[in-house]
């Protein structure tokens, strides 16, 4: 899935832990990933527009963002 969207320039939303381990561990390709592995589905599209909005710049750079408990932790992959 991550290559597939790289392939097409998107960034991936998901809810599971293992493509950050793809990303990492195995050098799959990506375009940028937000993780959002403990959110209310109610409360996704809210905590996607605030994303967007405010680390719009790291998304187009392939960051890896990951919402969890309320915290927003932006990293890049080397």
């Amino acid at each position: 899935m991550l290559e597939l969207a790289a392939a097409d320039d998107r960034i991936l939303v998901t809810i599971d832990t293992d493509f950050g381990e793809l990303i990492y561990l195995r050098g799959i390709a990506h375009a940028g990933l937000v993780r959002l592995p403990d959110t209310r589905a109610g409360q996704r599209i809210i905590i996607m527009s605030a994303v967007i909005e405010r680390y719009q710049q790291e998304l187009e750079a392939q960051a890896i963002i990951t919402v969890s408990g309320g915290r927003i932790r932006v990293s890049h992959y080397p």
